[in-house]
């Protein structure tokens, strides 16, 4: 995952006013980073509006619709901590991993992200940090997983 990852796509201290907030500074920060069109920002909104992206432990993981596709430049993902949290629908979110992926792309995403958010101590680690080589270290593949 690291080659999907730009530093300049890790926040660690962002405010965000509510849900639609955080989502369109996820969607702005892969904008900024050029990997999807402006139009990408409001893709992931409507996502929000259709299904919830929130997947627990204070984690959500915002990404377009399928009519956003077309928006996406390349595969990329964005890190923004909130470190006050924002409500998300009832929910305290402190982390928000945005994906933009052309295709099918976001498949492959999701199930790497899971993987590591089911990981107690990594998924905590993410959360907590401050330090953006921490980051980029907890989401690239364990050497021996990549090895199998």
């Amino acid at each position: 995952m690291p080659d999907l990852l730009d530093r300049a796509a890790v926040r660690l201290d962002a405010v965000a006013a509510d849900r639609d907030d955080a989502i369109r500074q996820c969607g702005r920060t892969l904008f900024d980073v050029g990997a999807v069109d402006a139009t990408y920002v409001e893709a992931m909104v409507e996502r929000e509006r259709s299904i919830s992206t929130y997947v627990g432990e204070g984690v959500a993981i915002p990404h377009g619709t399928l009519a956003g596709k077309d928006a996406v430049r390349h595969d990329a993902l964005c890190v923004l901590r909130f470190p006050a949290g924002v409500d998300w629908d009832g929910n305290h979110v402190v982390l928000c991993v945005g994906i933009a992926a052309k295709g099918d792309g976001h498949v492959r995403l999701l199930s790497e992200l899971a993987q590591i958010l089911l990981d107690p101590d990594k998924a905590r680690a993410l959360r907590e940090t401050t330090d953006v080589d921490e980051v980029l270290r907890l989401l690239q593949p364990d050497a021996e997983e990549v090895t199998q």
